[in-house]
């Protein structure tokens, strides 16, 4: 398969949120190169993870995939309009697009340069091509390969989710993880005790995403219930998803995640937890409150970098 590969030359301040600006487009398989120093995660084997890259410059390039032959033409305008009105509010560089094409061979190894074992909470994410150690935690071992796209839990957004779940799941909950992407949320819940998860996500692609995924980890795919669809106004995936979730994941973005609340209401349990990521943090204050005004009392909040996640309940 080959790809229309779209480059936004920016700087490293403005990166996450040019991102953000993409993921309001459902646009999720963004890669992000700069020259900035990099931090381990806790815990991580960092000895050589990483080529030299130079000196930082403080450019950066954000990076995302269109499948060829799609028509992309709107997309670009409304992207150069929402850069356009990105500039009025912080620095962000040429704010040029580039475009060229990759096959997804190349761009897998590509990958293999840069993506090596990281640490989440109690998790080794670990791709195919490393090997695992022999002291690791099965439990705790998830194989994850980057893929064009879905996520690998490194983004800060997932990280928080991840080092969460095990807070709130003890054994036998319903889980519903919300824009499921990769699966690796619904992995996690399942590894932790869930006796099942019901995913959803936009994209038909996310079937087969899953089912990898999910035969990669040796778990059990009938344990899990996936629905193609938005929860948030389509009244068929309304009553596919159901209710009486102990736990609800919607690692998506700000207004998503506004949008989807009378629906996700419905779906949870009294005194169920709602753990909410994805959100850049110019938009806590509103989500909080969003949160609030739809019957949930915040419990937690979190910051990684720029990114928040919100832990809250359901209450009358």
């Amino acid at each position: 398969m080959r790809w229309t590969k779209f480059t936004i030359d920016t700087t490293e301040d403005a990166e996450d949120l040019v991102s953000a600006l993409l993921y309001d487009y459902d646009i999720t398989n963004i890669e992000i190169e700069d020259k900035a120093a990099v931090t381990p995660l806790e815990g991580e084997d960092y000895e050589e993870l990483v080529p030299d890259r130079g000196a930082d410059d403080g450019r950066s390039r954000v990076i995302f995939y269109v499948e060829e032959g799609k028509d992309y033409g709107k997309l670009l305008e409304d992207i150069r309009l929402g850069l356009d009105d990105l500039r009025n509010t912080a620095d962000i560089g040429a704010g040029t697009i580039d475009i060229s094409s990759t096959d997804e061979k190349d761009w897998r190894d590509k990958w293999k340069e840069f993506f090596h074992t990281f640490t989440v909470g109690d998790y080794t994410i670990i791709p195919s091509w490393e090997n695992v150690k022999a002291d690791a935690d099965p439990k705790h071992v998830i194989r994850m390969d980057p893929g064009i796209t879905f996520g690998t839990g490194k983004h800060e957004s997932t990280r928080m989710i991840i080092t969460e779940l095990p807070e709130y799941i003890h054994g036998g909950e319903k889980v519903l993880d919300l824009g499921t992407g990769s699966g690796i949320l619904s992995m996690v819940a399942l590894r932790e005790g869930a006796s099942i998860v019901t995913a959803t996500d936009i994209d038909p692609a996310t079937r087969d995403a899953v089912s990898e995924n999910f035969q990669r980890n040796d778990l059990p795919i009938e344990k899990m219930h996936l629905v193609i669809g938005d929860l948030s106004s389509d009244k068929k995936v309304q009553s596919e998803v159901g209710s009486g979730y102990d736990v609800v994941c919607a690692n998506i973005l700000a207004d998503i995640i506004i949008g989807m609340l009378p629906a996700i209401r419905y779906a949870i349990k009294q005194d169920g937890y709602l753990l909410t990521s994805g959100i850049i943090d110019f938009k806590e204050n509103e989500v909080k409150d969003e949160l609030e005004k739809n019957g949930f009392q915040v419990k937690l909040i979190v910051h990684d970098g720029e990114w928040v996640s919100i832990v809250a309940s359901k209450k009358e």
